[in-house]
């Protein structure tokens, strides 16, 4: 077969491997960049090369002005900021797939979740993360997620700003208080509340309370291309949060559903806006709700007119939903092991997402070595292009962490950590109910008249107390300022206030 031939501008994978095994570097492998937002699958067991090919795709991307957001689970991609460093191994593959390499370095921002770990610190508020990605943080069920989005409802009608977790613990406390403030709407039952209230406050001792805040961060950040035109790599470092792997993944969703509600419709372009790379995709999609993995599907979809590709990293192309894998338009799968029975089925069933080829995939696929993968992605014309055996480039940037110096450098010299560094923890739901439930009584009662001589006032609820004191006035008008819109949730029940 022929290499991937294409006219425009292409992402450089590799070369493909003969029969014999050797490369045939005359023979390119590439993705066209005008169909990156058809998006893509990076597959493959532990230790078969996934996270180098990140590193060789992010680094491409960015050499051609595409930003670039990825997740470093383990800690190894910072070295995307550093140059690489010669050695025969990387010599010898150079020349294997044809390829004059040299070291470099690319524009990284570092990020993390809350400031835990070294990062510009990435928060978000309750109000915007909303009630379905916060209940599959939580395990919530369906009925539990849905108490969960009529208490988000009922803030949000009411202006109660949710800034962290201490003002949804807030309202939910009030509410089971003051039953009669979701009359017409529905209910909330004491038991279900409960539930909820416990798990926010395993979710809070495990130190959430970092990644709900403000200043909330704008996904439009994630854009950034520096001036002599390469496009800045973001990458979250997650290694003091790897040990919750359902909170990390579920942020990831978040910013990704963030860039669809936030992003202008584009269509289709010479090049992605942003490349957006879903490392350890498996865990999003566990144990996830019908509705949820709905809402995933819909929004991989649709945000492929925005400009924006995702590229799910995961071991088999089996931990992603057929709904999801049916978008997918690039795959790049390294090897497979079937050690065991449920291995040797995870195995066929990968064959059988694959074009049909010449190859016998079954066997291939347990023996390409690492930093070789099976590749087919869409032409230019929208084509799949036939099944290739590539062997991978080697990455011209760091292939291993860069140094603890570098990294605090890029991360002071940012500018955007002067924008998102310092929380701020304004007047928000918590402040009000707690003002209005502390409020001490005005002074003993005056004497009752008869009943006969007046008549009855109608009961003041405490919602209307707090909706009618000088504190909430006072925040409603600055928020009506801020914010300049009603709240609208999008895909996720995610929502953004008061970034126009």
């Amino acid at each position: 077969m022929k290499g991937y031939d294409f006219e425009g501008a292409a992402l450089e994978l590799g070369a493909l491997v003969r029969e014999d095994g050797t490369a045939d570097s005359a023979e390119r492998i590439r993705i066209p960049l005008s169909m990156l937002n058809r998006h893509g699958l990076v597959a493959g067991a532990t230790g078969t090369g996934k996270t180098k090919t990140l590193q060789l795709m992010a680094e491409q991307l960015a050499a051609q002005g595409v930003p670039v957001f990825l997740a470093d689970i383990k800690g190894d991609l910072s070295g995307l900021a550093s140059p690489g460093t010669a050695s025969e191994r990387v010599t010898r593959r150079a020349a294997e797939v044809g390829e004059t390499w040299q070291p470099a370095a690319c524009p990284v921002e570092f990020f993390s979740l809350g400031g835990l770990g070294d990062g510009i610190p990435i928060r978000g508020t309750m109000t915007a993360f909303g009630p379905t990605l916060l209940a599959k943080v939580l395990g919530l069920n369906e009925t539990q997620e849905s108490t969960l989005g009529l208490i988000f409802h009922f803030a949000d009608k009411q202006g109660l700003p949710l800034l962290d977790l201490k003002d949804l613990i807030a309202v939910i406390r009030y509410l089971t208080t003051t039953p009669e403030a979701l009359s017409g709407i529905g209910g909330l039952s004491a038991a279900t509340a409960g539930v909820i209230l416990r798990a926010l406050t395993n979710f809070e001792a495990q130190g959430a309370e970092a990644f709900f805040g403000e200043p909330e961060f704008d996904v439009r950040d994630l854009l950034q291309v520096t001036p002599d035109g390469h496009g800045v790599i973001s990458v979250l470092e997650l290694p003091a949060v790897q040990d919750r792997p359902q909170l990390f993944s579920t942020f990831l969703m978040w910013l990704l559903a963030d860039l669809f509600h936030e992003l202008p419709e584009v269509g289709d372009v010479d090049k992605p806006k942003l490349v957006f790379f879903f490392d350890e995709a498996h865990l999003l999609f566990d144990d996830a709700s019908k509705a949820f993995l709905q809402s995933i599907a819909q929004t991989v979809r649709l945000i492929r007119s925005k400009g924006v590709g995702v590229f799910f990293v995961t071991q088999t192309p089996n931990d992603v939903p057929t709904d999801v894998l049916a978008q997918l338009g690039a795959r790049v799968q390294h090897a497979l092991r079937a050690f065991t029975p449920q291995d040797a089925k995870a195995l066929k069933a990968t064959v059988s997402t694959f074009p049909s080829s010449s190859y016998d995939l079954e066997r291939l696929l347990t023996e390409v070595g690492i930093g070789e993968a099976v590749v087919t992605v869409l032409s230019e014309t929208g084509a799949p292009t036939p099944v290739a055996w590539t062997r991978l480039r080697a990455p011209q940037t760091l292939m291993g962490p860069s140094s603890p110096d570098v990294v605090q450098g890029v991360i002071a010299a940012s500018p955007l950590q002067r924008k998102y560094g310092t929380a701020v923890d304004r007047q928000s739901a918590y402040e009000i109910l707690s003002a209005k439930l502390a409020e001490p009584p005005k002074g003993p009662e005056a004497p009752r008249e008869p009943e006969r001589a007046r008549e009855p006032e109608p009961k003041q609820s405490m919602l209307e107390r707090v909706l009618e004191s000088k504190e909430f006035q006072s925040l409603a008008r600055s928020a009506a300022s801020s914010l300049g819109r009603e709240i609208t949730r999008s895909i996720f029940g995610t929502a953004r206030r008061g970034r126009r």
